[in-house]
């Protein structure tokens, strides 16, 4: 066992102590809406939206793309559990904005070690073998913050199994202020 997954056994053990009612939550979300937001670890959507568990879905990717994974996840909140809600919720200074899919896949090629980034760019330190697999993923890479944010709030409104009526709001959080401002031209 590593110190991580002891120290997160730990933790778990002191929350299910304090359980309490928590495991009589209804599945549905109670108050019926979902985020999609990125999984950068300085986000704690349960703060910033305050959230309680068993408020709402909140799923993270990757940059918080509308990735068809995430318009899965999106369709089946609604469909099977009541959502009637949707925030598209991106961030400032976001990784994703730090690579292109064209150097993902050149990192990827050399090795598939871990790559380190400096004022010069990314770099891969790994020995190989690394694979070509990577050109084939669109990794959804952002290069404008609010554009990446219109972008996916309408592939999810125009999106075939997406109902008209379901209200998308597109959001950037502030990592340094906390802020969410309201993303116009969605």
């Amino acid at each position: 066992m590593s110190q991580i997954n002891d120290e997160v056994l730990a933790a778990n053990k002191d929350y299910a102590a304090e359980f309490g009612n928590r495991g009589k939550l209804p599945m549905p979300p109670g108050r019926r809406f979902a985020i999609l937001t990125c999984m950068d670890a300085r986000l704690d959507p349960a703060k910033f939206a305050g959230l309680s568990e068993g408020d709402a879905h909140v799923i993270r990717n990757a940059g918080g793309r509308a990735s068809d994974d995430a318009i899965r996840s999106l369709v089946i909140s609604h469909k099977l559990l009541g959502t009637h809600e949707w925030f598209v919720i991106h961030h400032t200074d976001c990784g994703m904005e730090t690579f292109s899919n064209e150097i993902m896949a050149d990192l990827l090629s050399s090795s598939l070690e871990t790559a380190t980034v400096d004022e010069t760019g990314w770099h891969d330190t790994g020995k190989g073998p690394g694979s070509t697999e990577g050109r084939y993923i669109n990794w959804m890479t952002i290069a404008d913050n609010k554009k990446s944010v219109i972008e996916d709030v309408q592939r999810i409104k125009h999106h075939p199994l997406v109902p008209d009526d379901i209200p998308v709001h597109g959001y950037l959080y502030d990592c340094k202020t906390g802020k969410l401002h309201e993303v116009t031209g969605v």
